[in-house]
C-alpha cells in the first residue's frame, strides 16, 4: 500500500508515524524462515542479513510484515547517504562487509498476515495492535490524532493538532516527514490511497538515470553530472543534471552499473541539442533519490543533490511529485 502526497489532515480519525529516510521491505516469515522482498516484487533477503534476527525473534509464528530498513547516523537521525551503501550490492563477501560498516534497522509499521491469517481487511488500529503483540519486532510509534495538550504543542498553549506537533517535532529533529493513516482504514496492497498521505520536511524526488555527462578536471574521465527524469503517461521526461552529492565511492559504482547499460539513444525526448551532443545515454533502468529546492518553470529539478540509489522503486515508480 502506498501513501499519496499531500497537505496534513487533521482530526480524532488519524493516527501519524514518522516518515523514515529508509527502503521499503516486505518481510515473509514462514516456518521460521525469513525472505523479504522489494516495492518492485525483487527479492533482497541477502542484502541484509539483520533481517534474519526477525525470524529468530518469531520463532513459529508465521506473518507478513510491512516496514523500512533505515541506516542511522551518528546523531541518531535516519541517513539515506548512509543506506546506499548497502543498495545494489551482490556477493556475500561484499554484504558482510558493507553490514559491518553500516548496519541498518527494520522498522515494522504494519502487519498483512499472522499465524496463516489475513489481516489486511483489518483496521489500521486493530492491525497496529497484533504487531504490538509480536516479540521481537522494532515497531515505531504511531500518535493518535486530535488536540493536542499543551505538553504536545511545540507553542505551549497553543492550540493545535497531534499531527500539527507531530510533523513540527520532525522538522526540528531533521527528520524526513510523517505519513498520516486513516485508523479506520483497511491495507489495499498495491495501491495508492488517500488513506494514507505523506506529508514532507525536505523536497525529495526519485528519478530515472538516462545518461551522464563527463566531468571537469580531475573527473574529466569520470561521471562529471547524471542526466536524470522522471515517469509521465508519455514516457521519461527530462528533469535536469545532477552534480553534486557523489563519493568517490559512489562515483566509481555507478561507473561499474551504468556501464553495461549504455546506449546511442537518449531516453528522454525533450533534451536539448547541447545536451545529446556531449552526454553518455543509457538505458533508463536504474532509480536514484535526489533532494532539492524548486522545480523550474520549464520542469528542472533546481539544484539537485544525489542522495543515493534505489533498489526498491522502478523507473515507473519516478512521477514527479508536488
Amino acid at each position: 500500500m502506498l501513501a499519496t502526497p499531500g497537505e496534513l489532515p487533521t482530526g480524532a480519525d488519524w493516527a501519524y508515524e514518522i516518515k523514515w529516510d529508509g527502503v521499503r521491505v516486505l518481510a515473509e516469515v514462514h516456518g521460521g524462515r525469513l525472505r523479504a522482498y522489494s516495492r518492485t516484487g525483487r527479492e533482497i533477503t541477502a542484502s541484509y542479513p539483520e533481517l534474519f534476527a526477525v525470524a529468530d525473534a518469531l520463532g513459529s509464528t508465521d506473518a507478513v510484515l510491512d516496514g523500512e530498513i533505515v541506516a542511522f547516523g551518528p546523531d541518531g537521525v535516519p541517513d539515506f547517504g548512509l543506506l546506499a551503501h548497502r543498495i545494489h550490492l551482490s556477493g556475500p563477501d561484499r554484504v558482510r562487509r558493507a553490514a559491518a560498516a553500516v548496519p541498518v534497522r527494520y522498522l515494522v509499521f504494519d502487519l498483512l498476515v499472522l499465524a496463516g491469517r489475513d489481516t489486511t481487511g483489518l483496521p489500521y488500529d486493530t492491525r497496529r495492535e497484533l504487531l504490538a503483540t509480536l516479540p521481537g519486532i522494532e515497531v515505531p510509534d504511531s500518535f493518535t490524532g486530535g488536540p493536542a495538550t499543551a505538553g504536545e504543542a511545540v507553542d505551549v498553549g497553543k492550540a493545535v493538532d497531534v499531527g500539527e506537533a507531530v510533523l513540527r517535532a520532525s522538522a526540528e529533529a531533521g527528520l524526513e516527514g510523517v505519513v498520516a493513516k486513516r485508523r479506520a482504514s483497511l491495507y489495499q496492497p498495491g495501491r495508492r490511497s488517500t488513506d494514507w498521505v505523506k506529508v514532507k520536511n525536505v523536497r525529495r524526488q526519485s528519478v530515472v538515470i538516462g545518461g551522464w555527462e563527463p566531468g571537469a578536471g580531475r573527473r574529466s574521465e569520470r561521471i562529471g553530472a547524471l542526466l536524470v527524469g522522471v515517469a509521465t503517461p508519455g514516457g521519461p521526461r527530462y528533469a535536469g543534471q545532477v552534480g553534486t552529492g557523489f563519493s568517490e565511492a559512489t562515483l566509481t559504482r555507478l561507473a561499474e552499473l551504468l556501464a553495461p547499460l549504455r546506449t546511442d539513444r537518449p531516453p528522454f525526448p525533450d533534451v536539448g541539442h547541447e545536451q545529446a551532443r556531449t552526454a553518455v545515454w543509457v538505458r533508463p533502468v536504474l532509480v536514484a533519490e535526489v533532494e532539492f529546492t524548486a522545480w523550474t518553470a520549464d520542469g528542472r529539478l533546481r539544484h539537485p543533490s544525489f542522495k543515493g540509489l534505489r533498489d526498491d522503486l522502478s523507473p515507473h515508480d519516478t512521477a514527479r511529485e508536488d
